[in-house]
């Protein structure tokens, strides 16, 4: 289907944050874009106001009339969506265009040249930062990212000039072998979505089998030291980056007086003096990855050092939501064993001598039987843990999988309790709390808000 022939998008599920940047890219187009979603949120509460035609209830009859032409609808659905969804079943018994989401996103990467990001974490922080980088040099892009930029309040960059888009490559699903990039960072490959995969040499296949993609031409940047071995066509440069080793690393680092600043050393020249606009430690390994794709993509080394101390972040990511003398709370998408340690680790090296207390929120039935152990490690660095019960969201309960597998292997000596989510404000009403973080990526960002009031009147 042409989308210039387009006339209305609905989309099933609708309210992700990866969906709602389509979302977005069609309201932009001038076509009617209808939904659905299983909860209201924040987010489909802007998508509303932004002119989406959304509602909350898998029932055909809400769909908008103007998307129900299959000659002129495309239906994009989200593979978190079950199979035996009523709406879903509706169109593909109808004859309409059906999509997912990577393949939308597929057809974009044919026709404009990709800048992607794939990784088990740091992707999202990664591509958003790649992306307010070129959307501050003279090239400019476009950008579909997996959350809401601090600096855009958008997930969505649009520009009239470039011809580059920046785009999270997820492997959920194995949505990013829909991707042609023309350059490619990957950040790492520790084993995840094993409800797809099966084990960590699948995961790993599907990673290799993603660099394959990558057009003649391009260029792939790959985090040192990972679990890869990339297959890549011919005329396709490799690169490798880390922190402090690798073709694109960090020398000269300074930490103190709440700044982090160090020297960007590239194969493409070096820039001195970058400092950065989010200093937390694992943002200079991101921050290597992210201007090595904006000086790919030509962006002047002026122009990344002049930008780089503006970038504000992405919501949800290592974001500060209170900070003063008495209390600090943050919030953290980590929802990943090795996510939760690097998050620790940041917050520790910040706040050495504070007491650190985290809510974790378990994503996923799946993922907590298959890391359970992991967790347990991870949540063990810090010094008190407070575990909700398991986020579903996709997934059906599996007998003898709960929050209570992580908590029975915390390290011995630990603060520790489990809480109904009902329960958390009045348990956090109560506490002594000197730095509060909330882990997850489930509807645990839903408490944020109520939280920060609460610690604002103690």
């Amino acid at each position: 289907m042409d989308v210039n022939t387009l006339k209305a998008v609905y989309f099933i599920g609708a309210g992700g944050i990866g969906m709602s940047a389509l979302v977005r890219y069609f309201l932009s187009k001038g076509k009617t874009v209808g939904g659905y979603d299983r909860t209201p949120s924040e987010l489909t509460g802007k998508l509303e106001e932004e002119g989406a035609l959304l509602h909350y209830e898998d029932n055909v009859s809400l769909i908008p009339p103007a998307c129900l032409d299959a000659q002129t609808t495309l239906v994009v659905y989200t593979p978190a969506i079950p199979q035996d969804h009523t709406e879903l079943a509706y169109f593909r018994g109808h004859g309409f265009e059906i999509q997912k989401r990577a393949q939308v996103l597929g057809m974009l990467t044919q026709t404009e040249r990709g800048l992607c990001v794939a990784g088990t974490h740091g992707k999202t922080t990664t591509s958003t930062m790649a992306a307010y980088l070129l959307d501050h040099s003279h090239v400019g892009c476009n950008a579909f990212l997996g959350g809401i930029s601090k600096n855009y309040e958008s997930n969505l960059l649009l520009s009239e000039k470039s011809d580059f888009v920046v785009i999270e490559a997820d492997e959920f699903d194995r949505s990013f072998h829909w991707l042609t990039p023309y350059a490619s960072v990957i950040t790492a490959t520790d084993s995840d979505h094993l409800d797809i995969y099966g084990d960590h040499a699948s995961y790993v296949e599907s990673f290799r089998k993603y660099t394959s993609l990558i057009k003649p031409g391009g260029y792939l940047i790959v985090k040192k030291g990972i679990d890869l071995r990339p297959e890549v066509q011919e005329g396709v440069t490799v690169y490798t980056y880390a922190t402090e080793e690798g073709d694109f690393h960090a020398a000269n680092i300074r930490i103190g007086n709440g700044e982090i600043c160090f020297d960007f050393i590239s194969p493409l020249g070096n820039i001195e003096d970058i400092r950065l606009g989010v200093p937390v430690y694992v943002n200079i390994e991101n921050g290597i990855a992210a201007m090595a794709l904006a000086q790919l993509g030509g962006a002047f080394p002026e122009e990344i050092r002049a930008a780089m101390p503006g970038f504000k972040g992405v919501d949800r990511r290592f974001d500060f939501k209170l900070k003063n003398d008495r209390i600090v709370f943050l919030s953290d998408y980590a929802h990943h064993p090795a996510e939760i340690r690097q998050s620790v680790s940041s917050i520790r090296m910040l706040y050495p001598d504070k007491k650190i207390t985290a809510v974790f929120q378990p994503h996923l039935y799946t993922r907590t039987r298959d890391f359970y152990q992991d967790f347990a490690d991870s949540l063990s660095l810090l010094d008190e843990v407070i575990l909700l019960d398991i986020y579903p969201a996709r997934e059906k309960p599996i007998e003898g999988v709960s929050s209570r597998l992580i908590f029975d292997r915390l390290r011995p000596g630990i603060e520790k309790s489990l809480c109904r989510k009902e329960d958390l404000l009045d348990v956090l009403r109560n506490k002594k709390l000197e730095v509060l973080v909330t882990l997850g990526a489930g509807d645990i960002d839903n408490y944020v808000s109520p939280i920060c009031e609460i610690l604002k009147t103690r």
